[in-house]
């Protein structure tokens, strides 16, 4: 779908080959030689996470620690992200960014959508005794997180990472944002059964890409499709022979799981070789600054929605909206949101004690950006609304808003 991301950018760096984090009080930070101890080394160093959030004070402050993605080539998602975080932290604390009189002290750390820096990051944040850790832009690298933080017993909240792997992953994982399989059932809604039809997955070679086939087949092809995907390299830049590929296969519906800048070349060529007039396309819809690259063909696209402005008019959407900059809200600003309002709940029922953090959290349902919400229990799935849309007059508009239970995914196993 072009509303998400599994690419990977070069790591950052700063003087001397040291990796730089920022956080909101503006200051660069060289990540530390914690960064370097291997993830069972961490799990021992309890003195430091317990002076980190100063081991249960009234007063001390509560540290959190942000990984996503500021540069690279899915900054925008990560920037909705963090803008999403601070307007759910001052709606969920009544403008105070506090719990009690703990203060919710933010440290932002930049991934560039590689997963080896987010490993490093996180470890150093462990490593000075950070319990909780947000964030994950990309698939792959909220995959890897997710281990570390079962092996170092804190709380991760991946943020707008769509892959299904991260759901069960471990109990001490969660999600704030949509997941594959959310997607997937959102587009079958549009076609009802798909019995004896032929399904086209187009999508990136990546974990994102990879997830998205899986999704299908599991979900449209248990009705009965015949499903098939073309993965493209995630460094091409010339996609007319993959739009051929797509055209000469004459599936009964194409499936577009789409991330990043490439996304307006790949429309392109997609319309050059006469896909839309020649199957029904389904995709999800991305943020703002697509909206113009579908061109003439966007009111033949049904498009499968996690969120866009308009979706929804809970008290929550009207306090994001009121928040961030120009009331331009934009995909991924509900994941920051609804982050924030995990981990206030999950602090104030928890304090500083993780397993009480976790036991607050699950099951626990609350009203959000997008409706009603509800985090299994079982697997730790966040339960949602999700939205059916076309465009018009190159707005999206909504067409249907889908229920929680219409779009849930099936229980996954809990692994750790």
């Amino acid at each position: 779908m072009a509303a998400i991301r599994a690419l990977i950018a070069p790591r950052p760096l700063g003087r001397r080959g040291h990796q730089r984090r920022r956080g909101w009080t503006g200051r660069i930070l060289p990540i530390a030689a914690a960064a370097l101890l291997g993830a069972g080394a961490l799990a021992g160093c309890g003195s430091p996470q317990e002076a980190a959030n100063g081991g249960g004070q009234d007063d001390a402050p509560v540290k959190v620690g942000l990984v996503h993605s500021q540069t690279g080539p899915l900054a925008s998602y990560g920037k909705q992200y963090a803008e999403g975080f601070r307007a759910g932290l001052a709606y969920a604390t009544n403008g105070t960014n506090k719990v009690g009189d703990r203060p919710i002290e933010v440290t932002e750390v930049d991934d560039a959508g590689d997963p080896a820096n987010a490993v490093s990051a996180v470890k150093d944040l462990v490593g000075k005794g950070y319990k909780i850790i947000a964030g994950s832009t990309v698939s792959g690298a909220a995959l890897q997180v997710a281990p570390l933080a079962a092996q170092n017993k804190v709380l991760f909240i991946s943020g707008p990472a769509a892959t299904d792997g991260v759901t069960g992953a471990n109990r001490y994982t969660f999600r704030s944002g949509r997941q594959t399989y959310q997607d997937v059932l959102t587009a079958k809604s549009f076609i009802g059964s798909a019995s004896g039809k032929k399904v086209l997955v187009f999508a990136q070679d990546s974990a994102f890409g990879k997830a998205n086939e899986e999704a299908v087949k599991k979900v449209i092809g248990a009705d009965g499709a015949t499903v098939e995907a073309l993965l493209v390299p995630a460094s091409a830049t010339d996609f007319t022979p993959f739009a051929r590929q797509v055209r000469d296969a004459q599936p009964d519906l194409l499936f577009v799981a789409w991330a990043g800048t490439t996304a307006t070349a790949m429309w392109q060529a997609l319309d050059q070789q006469g896909v839309f007039g020649a199957t029904t396309v389904v995709t999800g819809l991305d943020q703002r600054a697509s909206y113009p690259i579908f061109g003439a063909a966007s009111d033949k696209i049904s498009l499968l929605s996690h969120y866009f402005d308009g979706a929804s008019s809970t008290p929550a959407a009207e306090a994001l909206k009121k928040a961030v900059p120009d009331g331009a809200v934009d995909l991924f600003h509900p994941d920051g949101f609804t982050a924030a309002q995990m981990i206030v709940h999950a602090v104030q029922e928890g304090g500083d004690d993780v397993e009480k953090m976790i036991a607050a959290l699950e099951g626990w349902s609350f009203d959000g950006v997008k409706g009603r919400l509800t985090i299994r229990a079982e697997d730790h799935a966040l339960l949602q609304p999700m939205f059916q849309a076309r465009f018009s007059g190159g707005t999206p508009t909504l067409v249907k808003t889908l229920d929680p239970q219409e779009v849930a995914p099936p229980v996954s196993q809990m692994k750790g």
